[in-house]
């Protein structure tokens, strides 16, 4: 399928994270964040390389102590992925990580202390050109707020966001973009949206504690895919209680579904039923574990019977339709070969690698024209 996204992003200025722009025109960017213990500089190294294998164009890490931020300064010197430190209470820490290269600061004002602290970390961060998040979320709201309030609602997350941006205003500091996450769907979207419209500067999306691998995926997509159907976001984090690797992929996942992003092979498959000519279920499990690593964008279509089969394989780059003896293969809308159920999942990997290694060439190609 080759339809373009019909969604219409909301303007917003831009800033650098690393050498990854968010905001503005820059595609929207996918975080995770490391679970190691940042201390253990090897497991954590090792885990944001695996984030960035699999798609990941930021990476958080926690830094809890003046240790961690020792840690840090040895992570930051053996990986080449833009870093974001995630500091809460003592701000002497954002200062630490400042000096030992960190791309952007995560905090939240509302635990950082006095508007003193938190000049120090914005005057640092101007001085070494680091932009800032300002993290809302509905666990941690000011205590006069949830006063106020009662309990987190929309309004006070934007009210706590308002005020931060407020200060920042007053030390005339842009350079930030701005989460309002909760756990709840409802509250995380109208949060978002009033914030939308109110301000101009990026946006980073979540919904925070979402659940585990199955129910966090369902709630983030659903959360996540509405915000981002109105346009709403320039970066998001997929946060669940599962492998962060998941989360890039969760997060890769709906940007392309939405056809906002474009990065590896977006499959089509049937969910089987007693018509297919060979088991679809298996094939697809194999096929998705064994070409993880291509990064072209393709569409690969694996329909195991001839109702739906043909007319969905002439409109991926490579289409397999069930047929007996053999299933039909499809290449760029023509049938090319038949494959056999024997070698069916060994046939498949060396077409698809085949045309993602034609697709690379002819993105090459491109490029060097322009």
């Amino acid at each position: 399928m080759h339809f373009e996204s019909p969604i219409k992003r909301r303007h917003s200025r831009q800033i650098m994270v690393g050498n990854v722009p968010v905001g503005g025109d820059a595609p929207i960017s996918v975080q995770s964040m490391t679970n190691t213990e940042t201390c253990d500089v090897a497991a954590t190294v090792a885990q944001i390389r695996a984030m960035q294998d699999a798609g990941a164009d930021i990476v958080r890490v926690s830094v809890p102590s003046l240790d961690a931020a020792e840690a840090f300064k040895s992570i930051r010197e053996q990986v080449d992925l833009p870093l974001v430190a995630d500091i809460h209470f003592d701000y002497k820490i954002a200062l630490k990580v400042a000096e030992y290269g960190v791309d952007c600061l995560r905090i939240n004002p509302g635990n950082i202390g006095n508007k003193d602290r938190i000049r120090a970390v914005v005057d640092c961060a101007r001085d070494k050109n680091i932009p800032i998040r300002i993290g809302v979320n509905a666990g941690s709201l000011e205590k006069d707020l949830q006063k106020k309030y009662g309990e987190p609602t929309p309004d006070a997350l934007v009210e706590s966001a308002f005020r931060q941006i407020e200060y920042f205003d007053e030390l005339d500091f842009q350079e930030f973009k701005l989460s309002l996450k909760a756990s709840d769907v409802f509250m995380t979207v109208e949060a978002y949206r009033k914030i939308a419209s109110q301000i101009d500067n990026p946006l980073h999306l979540g919904i925070t504690e979402a659940g585990g691998l199955r129910s966090g995926t369902v709630k983030s997509s659903i959360g996540l895919g509405l915000l981002l159907m109105d346009g709403i976001g320039d970066t998001l984090r997929v946060s669940l209680a599962a492998d962060p690797v998941q989360e890039v992929k969760v997060g890769w996942d709906m940007l392309r579904s939405l056809k906002l992003r474009n990065r590896g092979i977006n499959f089509i498959a049937c969910p089987s039923c007693s018509r297919q000519n060979f088991d679809v279920v298996k094939t697809m499990n194999e096929l998705e574990e064994r070409l993880e690593d291509i990064k072209v964008s393709m569409d690969v279509a694996v329909i195991g019977c001839v109702v739906n089969g043909p007319g969905e394989a002439k409109e991926a780059d490579l289409g397999l339709a069930g047929g007996s003896p053999n299933n039909l293969v499809y290449l760029d809308g023509k049938p090319n070969t038949k494959v056999k159920n024997e070698t069916l999942v060994d046939d498949l990997e060396r077409m698809i690698r085949d045309k993602a290694l034609e697709k690379e060439k002819q993105e090459l190609n491109l490029i060097a024209k322009s």
